[in-house]
């Protein structure tokens, strides 16, 4: 199927830029604005009450940082390359990494269940 749409210059850009993985783009991103169940996380506290409830595996796929955590988690990344992090900041982005490692083993672990 064929859709043209119009859209702002900056986003063409960006929607150039990803070629013939465009249609896997979007899919994403429609699958996260439809899901009904898309569970954000702002702390390690959120992401460790809810592993332990054992939620379903189509749960734990819905589980996605809030804006502000991702926001957050990109300024520390983009200043610790530059090497401007202080040391408190180190640590939070060691426990940012932490708990995204723990949503991708989650979420590893939920895919292997879907495939069963």
């Amino acid at each position: 199927m064929q859709i043209i749409l119009e859209v702002p210059d900056r986003l063409g850009e960006k929607l150039h830029a990803l070629g013939d993985r465009l249609p896997e783009a979007l899919d994403r991103a429609l699958q996260e604005l439809i899901s009904p169940e898309t569970i954000t996380y702002q702390d390690d506290r959120q992401i460790v009450e809810l592993l332990a409830s054992q939620p379903s595996p189509e749960v734990i796929l819905a589980i996605r940082p809030t804006p502000a955590l991702q926001a957050r988690m990109s300024e520390l990344l983009d200043r610790n390359k530059s090497g401007t992090l202080s040391r408190s900041e180190e640590v939070e982005l060691d426990r940012y990494l932490l708990l995204e490692h723990w949503v991708r083993l989650a979420k590893a672990h939920a895919y292997k269940h879907l495939s069963i």
